[in-house]
């Protein structure tokens, strides 16, 4: 039997998780689900990651109201994938900050990426009638923001590492408790997703300069929080390792004038073992093989995935 398409046979509810990082700093886990946080200013609060339709939103900001009744201020977007930015509505944030790319892309491929993420995750799209329309941030930058968190709270810094999952990927970094908000570039025990990605950057100088934080926690763009900086690293390093293997066997496959199916086969062969049984493996892998291979022909910026296309490369790299 063929499997079901990415994550469309994913019905499942899955056990969410708050955890309070440390005063004023929350993250929410969700067995692999898209993970989201929030910063506490003096007297208001930032948001990171907007989830997928503003229903989903508010679910988690009845969970942060729990703690905190501070203005949501600030949402923060690491990047323009749909399943991050459409439940921006809920959080009548003042300002919407990502990146002068991640705007780019959203008026590029925006509604393209929209229902292709639809169609792979519908189960993350909770009422998505609820979704007024496109998120558009109000405030982009293209190296490093500073917003001073008032009193003795310290700064979050926002900056651009480098492409990696998508052109414009930003982190959140606390200075004060090193706690670092790393969106899709780092996961932790969960499989990457590489469609949109710059694999050879990413696995080298991008996670290099997220590394240098030192961080001695990270929330990833899925999967647990990293605790302590052993399992900071092994994050980091789990992520380049996935990258590279992706890397060395589409590589291969390439130089001895071998076919994307054989590639695709060759790439799920050498990760399975250790990847296999995390979330979202199977469901990305052929997505993230098609990019490999075209970045290893020469082609820089991903291609546009459209609901037409990821059925095409799916069904072309299933057996």
């Amino acid at each position: 039997m063929s499997k079901p398409f990415a994550s469309s046979a994913d019905l499942s509810e899955k056990q969410q998780c708050l955890e309070v990082l440390a005063d004023g700093v929350y993250a929410l886990t969700a067995e692999g689900d898209p993970n989201v946080g929030a910063i506490e200013g003096e007297d208001f609060v930032v948001c990171f990651e907007a989830l997928a339709t503003p229903v989903a939103a508010r679910e988690w900001l009845a969970q942060l109201r729990e703690h905190t009744n501070k203005p949501v201020k600030y949402l923060i977007l690491s990047h323009y994938h749909a399943v991050r930015v459409l439940g921006a509505s809920a959080f009548d944030a003042e300002v919407i900050i990502a990146h002068d790319r991640t705007r780019e892309l959203i008026a590029e491929r925006g509604k393209q990426d929209w229902a292709s993420e639809y169609g792979r995750m519908p189960r993350l799209f909770k009422e998505p009638d609820s979704i007024p329309g496109m998120t558009w941030p109000t405030q982009t930058f293209s190296d490093r923001v500073t917003i001073d968190l008032g009193g003795d709270r310290g700064d979050l810094v926002l900056e651009h590492v480098g492409r990696g999952h998508t052109e414009g990927d930003i982190v959140a970094w606390l200075p004060k408790h090193k706690i670092l908000f790393a969106g899709d570039l780092v996961e932790a025990q969960a499989a990457l997703y590489t469609g949109d990605a710059f694999h050879r950057e990413w696995s080298t100088t991008t996670l290099d300069r997220v590394a240098d934080y030192r961080a001695e926690a990270i929330i990833g763009g899925r999967g647990a929080v990293a605790h302590r900086r052993a399992a900071v690293d092994a994050a980091i390093d789990q992520t380049r390792h996935f990258l590279q293997v992706m890397l060395r066997e589409v590589g291969d496959v390439q130089t001895r004038g071998g076919t994307l199916k054989e590639a695709f086969q060759a790439t799920h062969d050498a990760l399975v073992d250790r990847y296999g049984g995390w979330p979202i493996f199977e469901h990305c892998l052929p997505f993230d093989v098609a990019r490999a291979w075209d970045e290893l022909s020469g082609i820089d910026r991903p291609v546009i995935w459209t609901a037409e296309r990821d059925r095409e490369v799916w069904n072309a790299l299933q057996d």
